[in-house]
């Protein structure tokens, strides 16, 4: 008997003497859309329950000014945030800076993913390009990118571009690395299978190589994604004028406890729609993973 939206046959159309793929018939979309739907509760309940519970922490906490070698003595309540934030929208501050650090944030990790993906593949599928390469890079990544900030004001006249810099940095080496592994993990029966098929270097590079390492880009995106947002707020801290991280300091230096933990939960809440973009564009460019096995996961 067909489950979850995954039977196509109806068994009353099927006999003996007919394949069951020529009798299956396309299940209606208001019923797949339902089937995922109650897939999909378990998930948001759990989420919602997660969040739930950080928050009551944090309201008992700071309510009852618990003392526990941990201070919560001036830590905003949940309520007084929430009177932040209507605050602030009342301006243009606030949302000036957030749409200042998103479009660093997009620049950077823009510019890494395409050069950490082109120069992965060539890294992965050329010895030559790899040995040319890999040494000099692998003087480089160790370097923390917020100690790239005073090369970067001197390498760059712009303090813009400077922390533009700074964030492809973040992102630039767990992309680069992900994308090389990615491509030199591919079975090599599949590289010979294509040649023996015709298959030239072009179409080898497009067909087999890179949606064979695709699972290991987007995984390098994902954690480029987030150290990127590390290096943006730090940087913004240390030299910026404007965007979420700078509102955060300033808001340290005023002594403005709200207006902390505001910035704060907008750099988590920017992050995580970030990291939700990119694992959607991965179901999207992937969808053979959405029929694979779970692992055994429970």
């Amino acid at each position: 008997m067909p489950q979850g939206g995954q039977g196509i046959v109806s068994p009353a159309a099927t006999s003996p003497d007919q394949p069951a793929w020529a009798s299956a018939t396309p299940v209606p979309l208001g019923r797949r859309l339902g089937a995922q739907l109650r897939g999909q509760l378990g998930p948001w309940l759990l989420a919602i329950v997660s969040i739930g519970s950080m928050l009551l922490f944090w309201h008992l906490a700071t309510t009852y000014r618990w003392d526990f070698y941990i201070r919560f003595d001036n830590i905003p309540t949940p309520a007084e945030v929430f009177e932040k934030v209507l605050e602030v929208n009342r301006s243009d501050k606030f949302i000036t800076n957030v749409g200042i650090s998103v479009r660093r944030i997009l620049i950077g990790f823009f510019i890494a993913a395409g050069l950490g993906v082109a120069l992965g593949v060539a890294m992965g599928r050329y010895r030559l390009v790899k040995h040319l390469s890999f040494p000099a890079l692998e003087v480089l990544r160790p370097i923390p990118a917020i100690a790239w900030v005073p090369m970067s004001i001197m390498l760059w006249p712009d303090n813009e571009v400077s922390i533009v810099f700074i964030t492809f940095l973040g992102a630039f080496f767990p992309i680069l690395l992900n994308t090389m592994h990615g491509v030199e993990a591919i079975d090599p029966v599949l590289l010979r299978a294509a040649r023996s098929l015709g298959a030239r270097e072009p179409a080898l590079l497009w067909h087999v190589i890179l949606p064979g390492a695709l699972p290991h880009i987007f995984t390098g995106l994902a954690v480029g994604m987030g150290v990127a947002w590390v290096s943006l707020i730090a940087a913004e801290m240390i030299s910026g004028q404007f965007g979420i991280g700078y509102f955060t300091w300033e808001a340290y230096s005023l002594i403005t406890y709200a207006e902390i933990a505001l910035g704060m939960i907008t750099i988590g809440v920017l992050g995580l729609l970030c990291s939700g973009t990119i694992r959607l564009v991965a179901r999207l460019a992937m969808p053979w993973l959405n029929h694979a096995s779970n692992g055994g996961r429970t």
